[in-house]
């Protein structure tokens, strides 16, 4: 198990595959509007739940909708966890066509585990704000 996830680790990191480490910080940026969060999992999973703020760009639909993303911000791309490939390849992807991209190893069970904003279908849910009022 331990060489499973040695050759994981490699190849994620191989892949240019950096996590930003502070969620707090862009969690602000994504506020901000510096940042984009791509979620790069199917629709249906986008819509069960994702992190507040993340536009819903399936990896199948990236390479074609390219234009709808901005040059001037960085991206930061998450889909299912520390294991899921999906958001590999769309920093791969991103690079390649000049974009400045990272991905987050969370997912959102990860996110929402740390009470950082989660929205599902459409309702938006922060535990830090609703455990405050």
């Amino acid at each position: 198990m331990a060489d499973v996830e040695r050759i994981t680790r490699q190849y994620l990191t191989d892949r240019g595959a950096l996590e930003p480490t502070d969620k707090e910080k862009l969690v602000r940026r994504v506020e901000e509007g510096s940042v984009v969060v791509l979620d790069v999992r199917p629709v249906e999973e986008f819509e069960a739940g994702h992190i507040a703020g993340a536009r819903s760009v399936p990896l199948p639909e990236l390479k074609r909708r390219l234009k709808e993303l901005p040059r001037s911000r960085e991206i930061v791309a998450y889909c299912r966890g520390p294991y899921c490939v999906l958001a590999v390849e769309a920093v791969a992807l991103l690079r390649r066509k000049g974009f400045r991209a990272a991905r987050l190893d969370d997912g959102v069970a990860d996110w929402r585990a740390r009470g950082l904003p989660v929205h599902s279908r459409n309702v938006p849910e922060h535990p830090r704000r609703r455990a405050s009022s």
